[in-house]
């Protein structure tokens, strides 16, 4: 009981101290299994000083790009899934860095690779650490940390099963107490017996109070936002007067940011298609062979305030088929088109519409022209993520799935789109990795809804 206590009450000195330890642990694996072959690497010497600032600094860098060691916010593999690229790349770049080091007259007179296998073997111990106290700082996080008892306070009791069911694929987080209506009448004997309060589809008005009384109350919130919400992450707060208000400006990419994007986007795009061509010929073969058909598939969607682009992707389905969206098992879709959007590769020919300008790399998804219609009558908000160039890859593309709500989406692209800036980009860039390692999760299919456009 003491043990629990003082753990507690230390709980982010203890789990910081973890997060501590995998690195010093990754990092010590590295030197020492490299200083084998290279001993002036763990004595005082230059090549240790670079090699160790080299190492420390690329660390820190793809930390903030991947995503630090936070037990019990992810789950234990997502965790060590992002530590583990994180140190690979890493590692990767430290170990070039080491053999260009290594390149002198009284080493190597020319340029070589120090020895692959150790890095090899060096990169499966560090997976072994990461694996194994991601675990621990999972269990010992909900071993301090009882279950959050949420209370889902919803306008539409139907569409509450999402958020339900989002919610409870975090069973170790998350227990669900109930799933009420904003009007219930026992509404607020409901909210004293929960410590969560999981607001969705409410409106703002109603909203209000409930934030009123959680903060009375000492309750968590969760809340999905709406357009003013967003605005506000960006708001500045000022006195007019002895008013305390907060301001926020209406936001558009200015014209330097819009030529180092477009810069950086003719640079990249031009560079992938030279590295993925080797791919793309391979995979171009073998649709050509699969069915004899055409190789590539073409279809108009929409960009930057509203201009119609036609987009370029490998063809993953069967040619002259009914126009559809993409169910679960779907027979339209040929045995290649199954491994190329497992791991998108069907996206690769895009590179080419961002060489051209109709893309950029990082934006909202150009959707369909005919599901742009559609979503715009629910929803006319979303003719905002207009407001940008369609992108490759995006918040919507990373965090979001293929079935995931128009309403979700849109909401998704605006906090890209309010919150932009150049280092975002970058960042996304290198999360998108992340995506190809759980392709169950974001092409979950629609069930079938003839009226929603065929995503091909």
């Amino acid at each position: 009981m003491r043990l629990h206590k003082f753990c507690t009450k230390f709980q982010h000195s203890i789990v910081f101290l973890i997060e501590l330890v995998l690195y010093v642990l990754c990092l010590a694996v590295f030197f020492l299994m490299f200083s084998i072959d290279n001993p002036e690497i763990t004595s005082l010497s230059r090549t240790a000083a670079v090699t160790l600032s080299t190492f420390a600094i690329m660390l820190i860098l793809l930390t903030f790009m991947y995503g630090r060691y936070d037990a019990g916010n992810r789950r234990w593999p997502q965790v060590a899934l992002s530590v583990s690229i994180t140190l690979f790349i890493t590692d990767l770049i430290t170990y070039l860095e080491l053999s260009i080091m290594k390149t002198n007259e009284a080493n190597n007179t020319t340029f070589r690779l120090e020895n692959i296998g150790i890095l090899f073997l060096v990169i499966i111990i560090q997976i072994f650490i990461i694996c194994l106290l991601s675990y621990a700082g999972e269990v010992f996080y909900f071993w301090i940390n009882p279950k959050e008892k949420c209370l889902i306070i919803t306008g539409d009791i139907k569409n509450a099963g999402r958020i339900a069911a989002a919610l409870s694929s975090f069973e170790k987080k998350y227990e669900i107490s109930g799933i009420v209506s904003y009007d219930d009448p026992d509404l607020e004997n409901k909210m004293v017996a929960a410590d969560t309060m999981v607001m969705y589809e409410l409106p703002v008005e109603e909203r209000t109070g409930i934030v009123d009384f959680c903060y009375q109350n000492l309750k968590n919130i969760y809340f999905n936002p709406h357009i003013a919400d967003i605005l506000e992450q960006n708001a500045r707060p000022v006195i007019v007067d002895d008013i305390s208000m907060f301001s926020t400006r209406y936001h558009m990419i200015t014209f330097e940011q819009r030529l180092v994007k477009r810069l950086m986007d003719t640079v990249i795009s031009f560079v992938a298609l030279v590295i993925t061509s080797p791919i793309m010929i391979i995979s171009a073969i073998c649709i050509k062979r699969n069915d004899g058909g055409s190789i590539f598939f073409r279809q108009k969607r929409a960009t930057v305030h509203g201009r119609v682009f036609e987009i370029i992707k490998f063809r993953t389905m069967r040619e002259n088929v009914e126009n559809y969206s993409s169910t679960e098992d779907d027979d339209r879709v040929t045995r290649v088109g199954r491994i190329l959007r497992k791991y998108r590769i069907d996206e690769l020919p895009q590179f080419v519409n961002i060489l051209k300008g109709d893309m950029s790399l990082v934006g909202p998804r150009p959707e369909m022209l005919e599901n742009v219609a559609d979503y715009e009558k629910e929803l006319p908000e979303f003719r905002y993520r207009l407001r940008m160039k369609a992108g490759l890859t995006g918040y919507a593309q990373i965090y979001g799935k293929y079935n995931t709500s128009s309403r979700d989406k849109l909401m998704l692209d605006l906090m890209y789109i309010e919150n932009y800036s150049l280092v975002k980009d970058i960042q996304l860039l290198f999360q998108t990795i992340l995506v190809l390692f759980k392709a169950e999760d974001s092409t979950s299919a629609f069930e079938a809804q003839p009226d929603h456009g065929n995503k091909r």
